[in-house]
């Protein structure tokens, strides 16, 4: 039976960090987003009712306009506020996103800082045009149908306040290393010139990490010391890695 990890294998993304390295990221589709949306705005309605209900209790104590004022003041807050208070800080969701298992990272898999949330929810609104005004919970509905679109035509399922600020939303499961099949050393190398000890720890390090970078890193990586192996690309990379097996067989 298909395990829950390879049901969701299609949305499976490698992002390259600094030095190549490469991480998988989950990213979370549009279905997934809506219901926590969905799950976001009951929980704002419910606010609002409560709101309602106390501001006409003490609709008898304060002028209607002081009243309306105050709820206007809360529709604002709620519609500009609830998404990037919540989305700010480690744990990078609303009570919706924390609901599904989703997050919103960087693009690189890091935090997302807090300017990066206030900008993907400033242009919260763009992406919800077009929209249908509502009496009663103010800006907050929206139809979201660029952001829909814009999600749809993204490979990394971005709206258009994610693609400005940077950011994704991903299913917030532990981010683990892509591990890259590197090719198997048939012999080891002696190298052609006599290295340093510095050297020597660079060629032992790029073999520990060389699972961890793409093919082409490696072999970017590799043509550097083409003095040492004697060769460039793949066939470069396949003798500095004999190199290093001989200076590890050596220790």
């Amino acid at each position: 039976m298909a395990s829950k990890e390879k049901d969701k294998i299609d949305t499976l993304q490698s992002v390259e960090l600094g030095e190549g390295v490469e991480i998988l990221l989950r990213m979370a589709g549009p279905f997934p987003r809506a219901m926590a949306l969905l799950l976001d705005y009951l929980i704002i309605i419910g606010v609002i009712v409560v709101l309602w209900i106390i501001m006409s209790i003490l609709s008898s104590w304060f002028p209607r306009n002081v009243i309306i004022g105050i709820l206007l003041l809360c529709f604002f807050m709620l519609g500009w506020g609830y998404f990037a208070f919540f989305e700010s800080g480690k744990r990078g969701a609303t009570p919706g996103k924390r609901a599904l298992g989703l997050r919103v990272v960087d693009r690189s898999g890091n935090e997302a800082s807090r300017g990066q949330v206030l900008v993907r929810n400033l242009l919260r609104f763009v992406d919800m045009l077009p929209g249908v005004p509502s009496a009663s919970v103010g800006i907050m509905i929206g139809g979201y149908g660029c952001g829909l679109t814009s999600s749809l035509l993204s490979k990394k399922f971005q709206r258009l306040g994610d693609m400005v600020a940077n950011t994704v939303v991903i299913y917030s499961t532990p981010v683990r290393h892509l591990s890259s099949a590197i090719p198997p050393v048939l012999k080891s190398v002696a190298p052609p010139v006599v290295l340093t000890k510095e050297e020597q720890a660079a060629i032992a390090a790029f073999r520990e990490r060389a699972g961890l970078w793409s093919e082409a890193r490696r072999i970017e990586l590799a043509d550097h010391a083409s003095a040492v192996s004697g060769s460039k690309g793949r066939e470069g990379m396949t003798k500095l890695l004999g190199v290093a097996h001989w200076l590890t067989e050596r220790d």
